[in-house]
């Protein structure tokens, strides 16, 4: 995963990082701070919602490398459900590649706090491959 650019701009912003793989997939994580702070001690909405989507990217992006394969990515859909409210501490997201195709793919992601068991969030993502 070293040699491709997995994180935006806006997510190095953020303070988005990967910490680590799963099942070859980037683990990211983000710390609390004002630049992800929304109601006092709280994660912003956009924030978590900014994880989300760069989780699911960057795990297109990998397994696209993984295939050789060059392609630029325009996002059709992405639906974001909020389940809890992200507490000020850090929080991890993976995406998931659930179908890969030719012109399209779709992704799922999850962010959690404390307990992966336990998602503060999670998106379906529909991405347009050119």
């Amino acid at each position: 995963m070293a040699d491709i650019e997995l994180l935006s701009a806006y997510a190095r912003s953020l303070g988005i990082t990967v910490v680590g793989e799963e099942g070859g997939l980037p683990l990211l994580s983000v710390d609390f701070g004002p630049n992800v702070e929304g109601r006092p001690q709280h994660f912003h909405g956009g924030a978590t919602a900014g994880l989300l989507e760069t989780a699911g990217y960057a795990a297109l992006r990998t397994v696209l490398h993984k295939e050789g394969r060059e392609v630029g990515m325009k996002p059709i859909n992405i639906t974001v459900q909020y389940l809890s409210a992200g507490k000020s501490r850090p929080t991890f997201a993976l995406g998931r590649i659930t179908r890969l195709g030719r012109r399209n793919a779709n992704i799922t992601v999850e962010a959690w706090q404390d307990d992966r068991e336990r998602p503060i969030a999670s998106a379906v993502m529909n991405i347009l491959m050119a």
